[in-house]
């Protein structure tokens, strides 16, 4: 288990959606967040204490959050450098880098020596199954998007809050490293071996007879060049009831792929609907999430309200405005008034 309270790692970063582990901590588990740690060129903040290792560790923090993503998830020289002076400070070190805190040498022997423990987050359970397909009961729910980073996870743990608040049994299923320090547990679904995608899946949200929901989160995007692999087999995997599109209307481009346009949302929920119904025929979409967060609110409301009449569709920032409309579609529960454009 990870020790908490939790600093959390900015390092040098400057990249709003690649501190989005650091962010996700501090927004759904600010009560194991004592503050973050960043550099003077870092223009970033989560609005916590800033903090250096000694100040945290007296502070009562037990581990250092890693929370950082860059291309190809790689450990560089100041983040190796960092987390080693975290650990002299007295501080555990939780990564969910693809290359690993355990293949990097100094970082194993710093931890030797002054007996430190590293949580390799993206590290797959072995005795993952191949996915066989089968129908199994219960409900479950995947969030996709149009791209990577916008607003799956979130879309995810708000629609499990409050599923739960209608005292509805709901449990969040992770598959990303933000999630899975989020909830505890949880499957790397992007560090799993091709073939087993679809069986992580499986055996991340197995048959349930309780009536209550498993929501999964999402990752990638169909349409993404690079991940479009993962978000088939977790589609697959999932056998959903039910789908909710991600999307951020600002984004001008995939993600890391300037070449690349996004497609539109009809678009990208049907061929979601199409793949999922490999596994699960009777799939249907219950709303649309869109990332608003860099529009004014009124601007963020008439675009819910447009896009909830040109998909005929619920449609609200779920982090923002909430998801009661999504929740209603979803159950079956007659709308709201006002509900369709603003959730």
């Amino acid at each position: 288990m990870i020790a908490t309270p939790y600093l959390l790692y900015l390092g040098h970063s400057n990249d709003h959606a690649g501190i989005k582990t650091s962010r996700g901590l501090a927004v759904f588990r600010p009560e194991v967040c004592v503050g973050e740690f960043r550099h003077d060129d870092c223009r970033l903040t989560l609005d916590l204490p800033r903090m250096d290792f000694e100040t945290a560790a007296a502070a009562g923090a037990k581990t250092l959050i890693l929370g950082v993503a860059n291309a190809g998830g790689t450990l560089g020289e100041d983040m190796v450098a960092d987390a080693i002076a975290a650990m002299e400070a007295g501080l555990d070190i939780a990564s969910g880098l693809h290359q690993r805190l355990k293949d990097e040498p100094r970082l194993v022997e710093a931890a030797r020596l002054l007996g430190r423990a590293l949580h390799d987050v993206r590290d797959p359970q072995p005795g993952i199954p191949v996915g066989n397909g089968k129908p199994r009961a219960g409900n479950r729910l995947l969030t996709v998007g149009t791209d990577c980073s916008v607003g799956k996870m979130y879309t995810t743990l708000c629609l499990t809050r409050a599923l739960t608040e209608r005292g509805i049994k709901a449990d969040f299923r992770a598959t990303g490293q933000t999630g899975i320090l989020v909830a505890g547990s949880g499957v790397p679904l992007d560090a799993v071996i091709a073939d087993f995608i679809s069986g992580a899946i499986e055996q991340l949200s197995p048959a349930r007879a309780d009536g209550g929901w498993d929501l999964i989160e999402g990752q990638g995007s169909l349409f993404h060049p690079s991940f479009a692999g993962v978000s088939t087999g977790l589609l697959h995997g999932a056998q959903p009831d039910a789908i909710v599109m991600c999307h951020d209307p600002v984004r001008k481009h995939m993600r890391g792929l300037p070449h690349f346009g996004l497609p539109g949302i009809a678009e990208c929920l049907a061929a979601n609907l199409q793949v999922a119904r490999l596994t699960s025929p009777n799939v249907r979409a219950v709303g649309i999430a869109l990332n608003t967060s860099a529009l004014p609110e009124d601007e963020a409301r008439a675009l819910c309200a447009r896009t909830a009449d040109q998909t005929n569709l619920p449609c609200s920032d779920p982090f923002r405005f909430g998801v009661d409309a999504i929740l209603d579609t979803l159950l079956g529960e007659p709308a709201r008034a006002g509900a369709k454009q603003t959730a």
